[in-house]
């Protein structure tokens, strides 16, 4: 890819091409249009088939134009099975032409119901796919060929006949490795001859050996079996000084087992003893302990009589703080009203001393304002 020139690109492959004109952009859809109208005409007998179960979907107008088709289809097929009239067969091939158009047209005019049956409707592979799928394929080269300029047919021309002599470059390089190859296999086969008389060759020389070697696997087994008997008596022996050593020990056995009942005994005894002492323990403690739960349960019933005196004298004392507490604000109170009168007192008593000083000073200025008058009419009596 990286060596083919974009333009021949752009024309082997077709869905690179763009249209590039307002007549290509309409001859495509006259295509597609077309393409869909073949699509729907193969779904037209499927649906017809089963029209109860897509009524609903199709609603009543494409219905009524449905059963129309079928209507003519079946007065054509008709009219073909036998001899008849042959104006009559063209009326009505021309009406059934202007129904299938009206139904292509009324499913153009709702895409999603044509989508929605696409789906919806199985039909098995027909002549009328292969037919489809070749008129695609005629779009196609047809937008190829709209689409490409003589330049690029150039391009194209040239870059095929490039192709073909790199076809025919390819072509001689397979020959001369098919050739290689061939010389490659051959060898290899007479490798593989030699290898197999060498492989021959080697067995031969292995049961030779194997002959030869049958004298010395005789005397092999005579030594071993020699070997064998002579470790046989040794392990009888052994076997012997063994069962000598476990009749001893099951002699020190028997005498450790004595041993340990007779301790064992002792340890049952200590046992017992330390038993019937903790039982007696044991139910002494059961009796102090009843004793002391007695006891404590009389001090509990005391602590309780004691603790209910305790609520109701806390109650008493509330109640008594409480009166305390009114008796000392109410002795505050008067308190605070004897010092306040006590203080109007004080300053009463000092107002009527300010007063009285005040009237006293002013009795006494008056007093020696008119001693003062006389004294001066006096000294002009005496003047004149």
């Amino acid at each position: 890819k990286a060596g083919i020139p974009l333009s021949v690109m752009k024309v082997l492959d077709p869905r690179q091409l763009k249209p590039d004109s307002t007549e290509t952009e309409r001859i495509l859809t006259v295509f597609d249009e077309t393409i869909v109208k073949l699509e729907i005409t193969r779904l037209i007998p499927r649906i017809i088939g089963s029209l109860e179960r897509f009524a609903r979907m199709l609603g009543p107008e494409i219905t009524s134009s449905l059963l129309e088709l079928q209507k003519l289809s079946v007065e054509i097929q008709d009219l073909l099975a036998g001899p008849g009239d042959e104006e009559r067969r063209r009326a009505v091939e021309q009406c059934l032409k202007c129904s299938l158009r009206n139904t292509l047209r009324l499913f153009l005019a709702n895409p999603l119901l044509y989508h929605g049956l696409k789906y919806e409707v199985w039909v098995r592979e027909s002549a009328a796919d292969v037919f489809i799928k070749a008129f695609k394929e005629f779009r196609d080269f047809t937008l190829e060929r709209l689409l490409t300029s003589p330049d690029e047919e150039k391009e194209k021309i040239q870059f095929m006949e490039d192709i073909s002599l790199r076809i025919e470059k390819n072509t001689e390089t397979i020959s001369a490795l098919q050739a290689e190859l061939e010389a490659a296999i051959q060898t290899r086969d007479e490798e593989v001859n030699s290898k197999d008389k060498k492989i021959e060759n080697l067995k031969t020389s292995m049961e030779n050996l194997a002959k030869e070697c049958k004298a010395d696997i005789l005397q092999i087994t005579k030594e071993g079996e020699k070997q064998q008997k002579e470790d046989e008596k040794a392990s009888q022996d052994r076997c012997a000084r063994l069962e000598q050593d476990v009749l001893h020990l099951r002699a020190q056995f028997k005498a450790l087992v004595l041993e340990h009942r007779a301790s064992e005994l002792v340890l049952r005894k200590k046992r017992c003893k330390t038993e019937r002492e903790t039982e007696k323990w044991v139910q002494k403690y059961d009796t102090d302990m009843a004793e002391k739960q007695a006891t404590y349960e009389e001090v509990e019933a005391v602590y309780n009589e004691e603790k209910a005196q305790l609520a109701l004298l806390m109650e008493k004392h509330a109640l008594l703080l409480q009166e305390y507490t009114e008796i000392e604000e109410e002795r505050r109170m008067l308190k605070e009203k004897a010092e306040e009168a006590a203080r109007e007192a004080a300053r009463r008593n000092d107002a009527a001393t300010y007063i009285q000083a005040f009237w006293k000073g002013y009795l006494v200025r008056s007093i020696y304002k008119s001693k003062l008058k006389k004294g001066k009419g006096k000294g002009k009596g005496r003047g004149k």
